[in-house]
């Protein structure tokens, strides 16, 4: 079905313009890099015009503009593309754009995971000058997410105005606080080590006459996650540092995480980056040195809130995990469809139905910058309380 009852275009070209320009306001997604493309090329050959595309670019909150604005000539081809994720401009020359004319210009035809790394950094920087803040806090754990997003904060912030804080307890290893350290020097960044015993142990005592003997478990757990919690932002308020949030959206979605802990911040940087994709991001920030070390990266992932835990042990494999989300969050296929692709049943129900039951916590997230077709947030509005079909 058409978009619109009148299509504006064709109420154009019955006033026989020499071309089109298309104003737009687009934003990025990866999924539609080359969608978008596709698109502006079909109505250049169906109009039999040249056309211009002018994109808007910066960040609108969650919403990211990439920009990206090219030239067309009346068959489809590109005759120049502009920049993406940054101010640019071009004077063209009319005469040499309806002769079809290749222009020198940049080409955008570049990896997905560069894209995103690129989006993140302007929506990041963007998001931070419109507020008027110039500097960020964030907890630094030695994991994959908040080495990934202290480096991105880094590159659009400057290293000296991003501040690390480490927040080792009795279940963090030695290698988890010297990854985070070694870190913060590769890129120059200012941090401080707090340990959370004292606090954490002041918590055990208070609260031990009314836990009734009952053995520790995930409350305890996310004590620990909220006392960092705590911490964290009386800093960011002493200081006026805005908290990034440093949570992946495989993490949102099944809701592994704590409220008021590792789910506070100002500014959700990876909650629509799955964890597979995290890892490409580390890679890519290396691909000239290693700014994240090494063990970062192919260590096994853990939230280090109880003796040996690991992330394997609430979660199957992120590989798989992430397929399963992304088959139900951004193409909307339901259990029978994701099993009929060759998923085990129990898995697939066991994580659809921690997706639906997380809800509540994904309501209270800080934004999340938007780089997929379906963030959580505002792209994706479902029902707290609701019964779901399976």
């Amino acid at each position: 079905n058409p978009l619109y009852t009148v299509n504006p275009m064709d109420e154009v070209i019955g006033q026989n313009p020499d071309f089109i320009i298309n104003i737009a306001a687009s934003p990025f997604n990866y999924h539609q890099i080359d969608i978008r493309t596709e698109v502006l090329r079909k109505n250049a050959k169906k109009y039999n015009l040249p056309l211009f595309y002018v994109n808007h670019v910066g960040a609108q909150t969650e919403l990211l503009f990439d920009g990206g604005s090219l030239v067309m000539d009346r068959k489809g081809k590109i005759l120049n593309e502009m920049a993406c994720f940054e101010e640019d401009f071009q004077i063209y020359d009319l005469d040499n754009v309806i002769k079809g004319k290749v222009i020198r210009g940049v080409t955008n035809h570049r990896p997905v995971i560069a894209m995103i790394h690129d989006a993140l950094v302007m929506g990041i920087r963007n998001y931070f000058e419109k507020l008027g803040f110039s500097k960020a806090i964030l907890g630094l754990s030695g994991g994959i997410d908040s080495a990934v997003t202290a480096a991105l904060a880094a590159e659009a912030l400057g290293n000296n105005n991003v501040y690390n804080v480490l927040l080792p307890s009795r279940f963090s290893s030695s290698h988890s606080v010297d990854d985070a350290i070694r870190l913060s020097e590769n890129l120059n960044m200012p941090y401080d080590i707090i340990e959370i015993e004292k606090p954490f142990s002041a918590f055990e005592k208070t609260l031990k006459p009314f836990f009734k003997n009952l053995p520790f478990d995930v409350t305890e757990e996310n004590l620990q996650a909220r006392i960092r919690g705590v911490i964290l932002m009386a800093l960011s308020n002493k200081f006026g540092y805005i908290l990034l949030n440093t949570s992946n959206k495989s993490e949102a979605a099944v809701g592994y995480g704590t409220l008021y802990g590792d789910m506070n911040g100002g500014l959700s940087v990876l909650g629509d980056v799955y964890k597979t994709r995290v890892f490409e991001l580390a890679r890519y920030i290396n691909r000239h040195s290693e700014a994240i070390p090494e063990n970062i990266i192919t260590k096994p992932p853990s939230a280090e809130l109880r003796p040996g835990q690991k992330d394997t042990d609430s979660l199957p494999d992120y590989e798989s995990l992430d397929e399963i989300l992304y088959q139900y969050i951004e193409k909307r296929q339901g259990p029978k469809e994701i099993i009929e692709m060759g998923f085990d049943e129990k898995l697939v129900r066991r994580i659809l139905k921690m997706v639906n039951t997380n809800e509540y916590k994904r309501y209270q997230t800080p934004p999340i910058l938007r780089v997929s077709s379906k963030a959580f947030g505002m792209g994706r509005r479902m029902p707290i309380v609701a019964r779901y079909l399976s």
